[in-house]
C-alpha cells in the first residue's frame, strides 16, 4: 500500500479507505499514515482531482495539507492551513458523519489559529458524532499543554476529568499520564541543572492504578489503532514506578513496537525502553545481584 502510493497509485488507497468504513479509530489512523507518504508527493492531490466527490480523497487531501501546513511553520502555513480548512469543509459536506475531517482542524487549529471559540466548535461537532475519539481527545489536550495554548494546569485538569468519565476499557483514561510526560519533560526543558533525569513524578502516581483499572483490565481483545503509543504510556510509568513485575504484562502485549515518545523524555528511548522490558522479564533478586 505505502510502496504503491509512493509511486503516485492511489486506487489502493481508496480501496483501503472503504474497506474502513465507518470504523472512525482505524480510518483516523491509516489517513495519517498515508498523509505522512503524501506530503512530499502528490498522488493525494491527483486522487482529488480525478475524484473531485470523493469523500476518501477530500480527507486524505485535508490531512495531506494539514501536514504541509505544519511543516511550513505558522507564518508560512498560514495559506496552507486555510486550503487544508477549506478541504476539511468540503469533506465534511460529501460525508457530514465523518470524523477523520473534524479531527485535522483541531490540529489545524492547534498549531495555526489557537481560536477558542472554534475549539468549543469543532469539539462539540466530535462529541455529537463519536464522544469517545481517542485522536480528537489527544489533539484537545496537546492543544492544552502550556507550550501551545493552554494555562498551567489546564491540561491536566481537562485530562483527568475526560479520564474520570470515560466508560471503562477505553484508551483514554491514559490522558492524565501524556500529561504527566509532558510535564516532566518541560520541566527537565526549564531547569535543567535542579532537575534532572533521575527526578521524575512517576512515584506513588495515582494515575497508573487508574490506568490499570479503567482501561487495561477491560481493554478489548483487538487493540485499537493506537494501542502501541498508549501501552507504552503505561509500561513506561509502571517502569519509572519501580513496578517492574506488572510492567511485564504490558511489555508483552507491545512487543517490538517500542514509541520514542515517552522513553525520549527521560535518556535515549531505546535504551530505557530495553532496558526496563529486561528488569521486568528478570526475577527481582538477580536485578539486584
Amino acid at each position: 500500500m505505502v510502496d504503491d502510493v509512493a509511486m503516485g497509485r492511489w486506487e489502493g488507497a481508496r480501496d483501503l479507505l472503504a474497506a474502513t468504513g465507518a470504523d472512525w479509530d482505524r480510518r483516523i489512523f491509516r489517513l495519517q499514515v498515508l498523509a505522512e507518504v503524501g506530503v512530499r508527493l502528490r498522488f493525494a492531490d491527483t486522487w482529488a482531482k480525478a475524484e473531485p466527490r470523493s469523500h476518501h480523497a477530500l480527507a486524505l487531501l485535508a490531512n495531506v495539507q494539514a501536514l504541509r501546513a505544519m511543516i511550513a511553520g505558522r507564518s508560512a502555513g498560514r495559506a496552507l492551513m486555510e486550503d487544508a480548512w477549506s478541504t476539511c469543509r468540503a469533506a465534511l459536506k460529501v460525508w457530514p458523519q465523518d470524523v477523520a475531517p473534524l479531527v485535522v482542524m483541531l490540529a489545524l487549529l492547534r498549531t495555526h489559529a489557537p481560536d477558542r471559540k472554534a475549539l468549543s466548535h469543532v469539539w462539540e461537532e466530535i462529541k455529537q458524532r463519536d464522544p469517545w475519539n481517542r485522536e480528537a481527545h489527544h489533539e484537545v489536550v496537546t492543544y492544552l499543554f502550556p507550550r501551545y495554548h493552554g494555562a498551567p494546569g489546564e491540561a491536566a485538569w481537562w485530562a483527568e476529568e475526560q479520564a474520570s468519565t470515560a466508560p471503562n476499557g477505553l484508551p483514554l483514561a491514559v490522558l492524565p499520564l501524556v500529561v504527566l510526560a509532558e510535564t516532566h519533560r518541560a520541566r527537565q526543558e526549564q531547569d535543567q541543572r535542579s532537575y534532572g533525569l533521575t527526578i521524575h513524578p512517576w512515584f506513588d502516581c495515582p494515575h497508573i492504578n487508574r490506568v490499570l483499572e479503567r482501561w487495561w483490565r477491560y481493554r478489548a481483545p483487538s487493540p485499537h489503532a493506537c494501542f502501541a503509543d498508549d501501552a507504552n504510556y503505561l509500561a513506561h510509568a509502571l517502569s519509572f514506578a519501580n513496578r517492574h513485575i506488572e510492567a511485564l504484562e504490558v511489555f508483552d502485549a507491545i512487543g517490538p513496537y517500542a514509541t520514542h515518545v515517552p522513553w525520549s523524555y527521560c535518556g535515549q528511548a531505546r535504551e530505557l525502553f530495553l532496558r526496563h522490558r529486561a528488569w521486568a522479564y528478570s526475577p527481582p533478586r538477580r536485578r539486584h545481584h
